[in-house]
């Protein structure tokens, strides 16, 4: 979609949170969420579910005016449909719109909207090994088309995000062959969102936009070509956010 085409979808919104802003013990998590949180046994498995919980809640409470207090959030649940997408229900009643989740280094963003997938990553080396592997020849020439360094490493992280995104629109996950869908992206813009495509063989393309957030990047693509994505509000600014690794002190 180019930046003057007409959007086919209502816009999408986003959000982002830290895992410092996880409130003590579980009262605002649901009874099905605390027994699934407890049967974990690894703190970084069970410390990303807690934080994708949280970041989804608190999308969604903002959207619905709810409030952001624990026994609030308790009446939000976050499940998982079979092939592993978002379900959330607001008082026991389906949501009624799309929620995409991701989470990398301590931090996580979920958004909101309709036939959307989000993805964050990293800016950080990919070896040579990993892109012969997981992309195709045309975004191979993509990212080594780009001089070394940290504009290389943001060209193979935008690609593997883009498609991580693309295939949770596509409800199939890292289940289907990454190099059966095609990324091209397009430079950042004036409001920092870039306009990327994952084609999809002989199915749709898929539109989207990415955007670099200090040394965090994050895709969100759509089924639908929609404006760029709006925040929901300003806490937890991935812009000036520092990666933590706090499970490495205490695995389990």
């Amino acid at each position: 979609m180019s930046r003057t085409a007409k959007p086919d979808g209502p816009t999408a919104r986003w959000v982002a949170r830290g895992e410092v802003s996880l409130p003590p013990g579980t009262g605002w998590l649901t009874p099905a969420e605390r027994a699934r949180a407890g049967a974990m046994p690894f703190t970084k498995r069970r410390g990303e579910f807690l934080l994708r919980r949280l970041v989804a809640k608190h999308a969604v409470a903002i959207i619905t005016g709810r409030s952001l207090e624990p026994s609030a959030l308790s009446t939000v649940e976050v499940a998982n449909a079979p092939d592993g997408a978002p379900e959330v229900r607001v008082d026991g009643v389906p949501f009624g719109r799309d929620v995409s989740v991701t989470d990398r280094a301590g931090w996580a963003v979920c958004v909101v909207g309709t036939g959307v997938g989000c993805d964050l990553e990293l800016v950080e080396p990919r070896s040579a090994g990993f892109v012969d592997t997981f992309l195709t020849a045309a975004e191979r020439r993509f990212v080594t088309g780009r001089p070394g360094g940290e504009q290389r490493d943001v060209a193979a992280n935008l690609v593997w995000s883009a498609k991580e995104s693309g295939l949770k629109v596509l409800r199939t996950g890292l289940r289907r062959d990454t190099r059966d869908v095609e990324v091209s992206a397009g430079p950042p813009g004036p409001a920092g969102w870039g306009t990327l495509r994952v084609r999809t063989g002989a199915g749709p393309v898929l539109p989207g936009w990415w955007r670099r957030e200090g040394r965090f990047l994050l895709t969100v693509v759509t089924a639908a070509s929609q404006p760029p994505p709006q925040p929901l509000d300003r806490r937890g600014p991935l812009a000036t956010a520092t990666p933590r690794h706090s499970w490495l002190t205490r695995p389990r």
